[in-house]
């Protein structure tokens, strides 16, 4: 296991029954392990990749922890971090990240032309019902903050992990529970347009004090496994 990795997994394991604990026992002091990555607090991390965690719901972070752990989602130092975790911390990592109250970072300038941006929009907003393309806003929101409890906020994330994420249902390396909602949507997207969709999305600015919804929208325009 490469040491950084090992650095990581041993911040984040609960300490040991009797040892003395080399810093404060608390959530914040061992989720600075995942800070690493994912920015202060949670905030999202300047390369553009990794996404903002704080103030998902709890649900949403919960299943995709699960998803790491189990291999429905892929990448290695996720994996291994969460390989040795139970179900029950799982659930105490997400409901840390879950209840953090914290400002957004600044709207990414878009670089897509602006009739690009126009589709982008009008896919986010209408979808497209000739191809039985949803809105996004049908299940994330209208103010796409997402919803209580598995339903994630498309706002305040970088554009690359939009478009990182997009590609990986649509090819097939990101998966949910059957039926997979998400990966139905993204296969009935072109390239072009998960682009124009990640360029909008990351160029809106988020409300000071913006959460997600208490409740999903309804009615749900499909079914989606990984929803109760």
């Amino acid at each position: 296991m490469p040491r950084l990795i090992l650095l990581w997994l041993l911040a984040l394991l609960p300490p040991l029954a009797g040892a003395q604990a080399p810093f404060e026992d608390s959530m914040a002091q061992r989720m600075q392990a995942c800070t690493l990555c994912h920015g202060k607090e949670g905030r999202a991390a300047p390369d553009g990749y990794y996404p903002r965690i704080a103030g998902k719901p709890a649900g949403y972070l919960y299943q995709q922890l699960l998803a790491f752990r189990d291999g429905r989602r892929h990448y290695g130092p996720m994996r291994e971090l969460l390989a040795p975790l139970s179900d029950a911390y799982l659930q105490e990592i997400a409901q840390h990240f879950a209840q953090l109250e914290l400002p957004y970072a600044a709207a990414q300038p878009a670089a897509l032309p602006a009739q690009d941006l126009a589709r982008g929009q009008a896919l986010v907003r209408q979808g497209d019902a000739s191809r039985g393309l949803p809105a996004c806003s049908a299940c994330h929101g209208e103010a796409l903050l997402g919803a209580q409890a598995r339903i994630p906020g498309l706002l305040g994330l970088p554009r690359d992990y939009l478009n990182g994420q997009l590609g990986a249902w649509r090819a097939g390396q990101r998966r949910a529970a059957a039926p997979d909602c998400m990966a139905e949507i993204a296969k009935r997207l072109h390239p072009e347009e998960i682009n124009a969709i990640s360029h909008w999305l990351a160029g809106q600015t988020v409300p000071v004090g913006a959460k997600p919804a208490p409740s999903p929208p309804k009615p749900a325009p499909m079914r989606c496994g990984g929803l109760p």
